[in-house]
């Protein structure tokens, strides 16, 4: 596991980069509209409230109660969700998500707008459509993230068979080689960008959590190098929000942060991993540091014998078989 302690097959970062470069995901940057200048300002922010409030309207009543875990009842009448049931799954006041719907003028968080997000099931399109008309910048690595050069894509492809990914240190796994996408779970494509996060996986996503052989040990660690990361950027949304969903989704992680332990060693850089193609894999996990101030890194995976390094060859293969099929 990563510091011991996410669309289709692997995601492109550039339609036009060469096949070496095209075999390795990352998630690229969506442009955010500027806002309205001079004169036309009010009216255009008026329109955007309304669109927006028809947006959520919209994809309230297209959700069933069965979708988000609530009983349908008897004398339900409303189609999709009432206002009150996507208030209380996205833990904002009744009133102030009844104002949203209807246009007010009031200001809303980039928490609320990733909390709304998440409780009417928006896909990666929809989710930066409700950025977009809320005037605000998405601050997940599915619409946001430190620019990955294509040199450092063709790195991530040539290290295979090795698994390999970059990350940050908030745990957002912003681009990955195929084996990686296969080591701890069956296909990392096919989780949503905004959620290939290390933490929101080991945490919550059953697969990647299976993979893991020692998992306690590794929670505990991760969560407590997160808290030494943020530190440094107290107040910063995307930190906030991580946090936040983390202690809504998983009580493992609400008992784990409630500690307040902070990482003060050295983790040991075997990692053991149960994977789901070729059985036990022992790894010797090496970061490579890209931008020590932004805790930008290259995470890699190392063979440690022989067996080993066969498997990977073997998962590697599989990588190769799968995204050969899907083309």
């Amino acid at each position: 596991m990563t510091t011991m302690t996410q669309e289709s097959t692997v995601p492109r970062a550039v339609e036009a980069m060469d096949p070496a470069q095209r075999a390795v995901s990352v998630t690229s940057p969506r442009p955010v509209d500027p806002e309205p200048h001079g004169t036309a300002a009010p009216r255009g922010s008026e329109i955007r409230r309304h669109e927006l409030a028809t947006f959520l309207r919209n994809r309230r009543e297209r959700i069933t109660p069965e979708q988000v875990g609530l009983p349908r009842g008897r004398r339900r009448r409303t189609p999709g969700l009432r206002r009150e049931e996507v208030a209380q799954l996205s833990a904002v006041g009744v009133t102030w998500y009844t104002w949203l719907e209807q246009a007010r003028d009031i200001q809303v968080s980039e928490q609320v707008l990733d909390a709304l997000a998440r409780t009417l099931l928006l896909d990666s399109s929809e989710r930066a459509h409700l950025f977009r008309l809320a005037g605000a910048v998405d601050p997940t690595p599915a619409a946001r993230c430190p620019t990955i050069t294509p040199a450092l894509l063709e790195v991530l492809t040539q290290l295979e068979p090795v698994p390999a990914c970059i990350q940050n240190s908030r745990y957002d796994i912003l681009a990955y080689n195929r084996t990686y996408a296969r080591l701890m779970m069956r296909d990392l494509d096919a989780v949503p960008p905004e959620d290939r996060n290390c933490m929101v996986l080991v945490y919550t996503h059953p697969e990647w959590r299976e993979s893991i052989v020692l998992l306690d040990e590794t929670m505990r660690m991760m969560a407590a190098k997160l808290r030494g990361s943020m530190a440094g950027h107290l107040g910063e949304p995307a930190w906030k929000m991580l946090v936040k969903r983390l202690r809504t989704e998983s009580a493992e992680f609400r008992e784990i942060w409630e500690r307040y332990e902070v990482f003060g060693g050295v983790p040991s850089k075997t990692k053991q991993f149960l994977n789901p193609y070729v059985g036990p894999l022992t790894l010797d996990h090496i970061d490579l540091w890209l931008a020590p101030d932004m805790g930008a890194r290259m995470v890699t995976y190392a063979p440690m014998d022989e067996q080993n390094r066969e498997r990977l060859r073997k998962l590697h293969e599989i990588a190769l078989r799968a995204e050969t099929e899907a083309a």
